[in-house]
Formats: structure tokens, C-alpha cells, sequence
């Protein structure tokens, strides 16, 4: 059943009061007055309302009538109908003949208020009913792979294709959190008009995930390249307007509901490494930082003292430590390519193989060797 809430009622008659020379009652279904130009009035029971809801027809009381009715005054009430259903009345106070040529103005104007705020709770709701699932999606606390999936079917998402997760971070701690998630809902609104299949749900005050369907197979364009665009079209729609800093985070795309909370702590963790390889960036995705986002499990315990090792001796080895540091990197960026290798340090070629011997007999490695090469590189990525 539709019910007509006291401060939409007192909306009523405010907005119909600016345009009518005459007192208006709005009444809810028991015939009690909710909103009135009167306020003596409001928790009063109105005998014409009643009838005109019993009767389902609009009710005319004159003088003569009133004296039947205790209470009552002269007045046209007209039920008030939102979809097929009534939900109250609204009456104007005066003698029948001068306002019954503003009843039916006041009844539409009344019945659209009402409608349109019925509209806007179904809206809302249906918001919340979509950020709940996300919240739960993510999560995945105190709610069953079942009842997640029963609550994709009933919102119409699709899980058969990976989804990815994308978090927006407002970046300034400084922020307090009530503006916080005033911006958070700020982005969202903003993502809601361009591309409202879009999922999204704000995790804390400084936490915005959005969840999008995002399929790798059959593209002939790299997988970083995709996100790269995507989180490029994602950030021009929350940037907007100038606001407060922010960085977006895209974790891997996987299938299933309980692909969501994995494909959000990869985009955590995107975000935690990417800020610190480039802590310019704002935009970083799991395809462009796969490899160090993948080792970051490994950044403590024995296996991870056993990887660093190598790396420590080299650092141990004195006042050259920090140019064999400059020209493993370059090494490692250029593939492993001598020529480019050389070229970007601006040394010779020569210089290049006698520094790559030393760091060889520092770390005890060799280079030449794919497993050493690569326990080289594993080791840097978890710097």
C-alpha cells in the first residue's frame, strides 16, 4: 500500500498554497490530516475525507452539511489516486461553489508530487539493492555463493563473462571523511548518468568499487591496452569537474560471483604497488603490473629472505653499489639487450660486460643462466 509521508503532505500544500486563496488539508487513508495550512489542524480526523475515500468519489460538504458533521468545514475533498490505488485525500476549505474550480488543479498537482516521489524511493531503493550486492560481492561475509547468485539473477547481471574490479581512492588523508564520501557520491552519480549498467559501491568513506564486465577473449589487443582505455574512460567521467585527487586501481578479470572479491584484492594490491613504482600515476591496472601485483604474496617469510638474497650481497658490496644497481635496471628494461643496454647508460659496450661480470660475482649468480637471470628479476620486483 502507498503511503502519503507528513513531509511530503506538508509539500502539498505549500507548493498548492502559492497558487490557490485557500486553505488545503491533505489526508492520509484513515482520513486523518497529515499537512495542512492550518497546523492547529494536523493529527485531526476528517469526516469528509473519509467519506470521500469510502465512497471513492470526490465529497462536497456545504454549510448545510456541516452541521451533521461536527468539526467539518465547507470544503470539496478528492481522493488521491497513484497507480490504480488510493492513498489519501486532499481537500480545499471554503464554500463548494468557490473552490471547486481549484479542486481538480490541486488533486493533479498533488497526485504528480506523490507519483514522482514514488518513482524516486523506487530509484533509491533500487540503488541501495545494487550497492548491497556489490558490498556483499566483495566482501563475501555471512552471505552464501547461492544467495549471491539468486541476487545477480534477480538484478539481471550476467557472471558467465569475467568482471573486473575497479577501486576509486581519494588520495588526500587530509580529506575529512563526511566530504569524503560526499565526493565518493559525487563520482558515483557522475558514473550512474554516463553508463548506468555499471555496478559500483562505496566500501568506506574513501573507497568507490566499480564493477564492469571486462572479457579478454577473442581481442586481438593486449590485455593492458584494453584496461588502459578503460580506466582512461573511467577517469574522464569521474574527473569532470576538478576535485579532490583520486586514483583508480583495475583488478584481474575473473568469472563467478566469487570471482569479485579476488578481482578486488588484485586491484588493492595494484594500487599499493603501483604507488610505489610511480607514485605520480593515479591510474594502474593489474595488466600493465601482473608480475610484481603476482609476487607481492611472496614479500616476507623464508622464500621471500631466500629471493632477496641475492640482491643483498650486491648491496653489501660497497661504493659501487648503487651504479651496479643503475645498470642491472637498465639491463633488465632493455630485455637483456646489450647494445640498448649500453646506449641508454651511455657507457661502451665493454664497460656494460665488465659491469655485468661484477654484478654476476657479487650475487653469485649467472646472468647467462635463465633461473638465475630470473631470480635477479624476481628479487627487484619485490623491492
Amino acid at each position: 500500500m502507498i503511503t502519503i509521508e507528513t513531509r511530503l503532505a506538508q509539500e502539498i500544500v505549500e507548493r498548492t498554497m502559492r497558487i490557490i486563496p485557500f486553505n488545503v488539508n491533505v489526508m492520509d487513508v484513515r482520513g486523518i490530516i497529515i499537512g495542512s495550512g492550518e497546523a492547529s489542524r494536523i493529527g485531526d480526523l476528517h469526516a469528509g475525507a473519509q467519506l470521500a475515500i469510502a465512497q471513492q468519489r470526490t465529497v462536497e460538504i456545504d454549510s448545510a452539511t456541516t452541521r451533521n458533521l461536527p468539526g467539518v468545514k465547507p470544503g470539496v475533498n478528492l481522493p488521491l489516486t497513484v497507480r490504480g490505488t488510493i492513498c489519501g485525500v486532499v481537500g480545499l476549505t471554503g464554500d463548494p461553489d468557490a473552490v471547486r474550480q481549484f479542486g481538480e488543479l490541486v488533486r493533479v498537482t498533488a497526485e504528480m508530487i506523490l507519483e514522482q516521489a514514488q518513482l524516486i524511493g523506487e530509484l533509491q531503493r533500487e540503488k541501495r539493492y545494487r550497492e548491497e550486492f556489490v558490498f556483499h560481492l566483495v566482501k563475501q561475509e555471512n552471505t552464501s555463493r547461492a544467495d549471491l547468485e539468486a541476487w545477480a539473477v534477480r538484478l539481471g547481471v550476467d557472471f558467465l563473462s569475467p568482471r573486473a574490479v575497479v577501486v576509486l581512492d581519494l588520495t588526500d588523508e587530509t580529506l575529512r571523511p563526511d566530504l569524503a564520501l560526499i565526493e565518493l557520491q559525487r563520482c558515483q552519480l557522475r558514473l550512474a548518468v554516463q553508463q548506468p549498467e555499471i555496478l559500483t559501491a562505496a566500501i568506506s568513506p574513501r573507497e568507490l568499487v566499480i564493477l564492469e564486465a571486462f572479457d579478454l577473449i577473442g581481442s586481438r589487443v593486449p590485455g593492458s591496452a584494453l584496461a588502459r582505455q578503460r580506466l582512461l574512460a573511467l577517469d574522464s567521467i569521474v574527473r569532470k569537474e576538478p576535485g579532490t585527487p583520486s586514483a583508480l586501481s583495475m583488478g584481474v578479470a575473473l568469472k563467478g560471483v566469487e570471482g569479485v572479491a579476488l578481482s578486488y584484492q588484485s586491484a588493492r594490491k595494484t594500487f599499493r604497488v603501483g604507488q610505489l613504482r610511480n607514485p605520480e600515476n593515479n591510474l594502474f591496472s593489474f595488466y600493465e603490473l601482473s608480475l610484481p601485483v603476482l609476487l607481492s604474496g611472496l614479500d616476507s617469510g623464508w622464500q621471500a629472505e631466500q629471493l632477496r638474497r641475492p640482491l643483498q650481497r650486491l648491496d653489501a658490496s660497497g661504493k659501487h653499489k648503487s651504479l651496479l644497481r643503475r645498470t642491472i635496471d637498465a639491463w633488465f628494461a632493455h630485455n637483456g639487450h646489450p647494445v640498448a643496454t649500453a646506449k641508454a647508460l651511455h657507457i661502451h659496450r665493454n664497460t656494460l660486460d665488465y659491469r655485468l661480470r661484477q654484478i654476476g660475482e657479487l650475487t653469485g649468480l649467472d646472468l647467462a643462466n635463465t633461473d638465475d637471470r630470473l631470480l635477479l628479476y624476481v628479487a627487484l620486483q619485490l623491492e
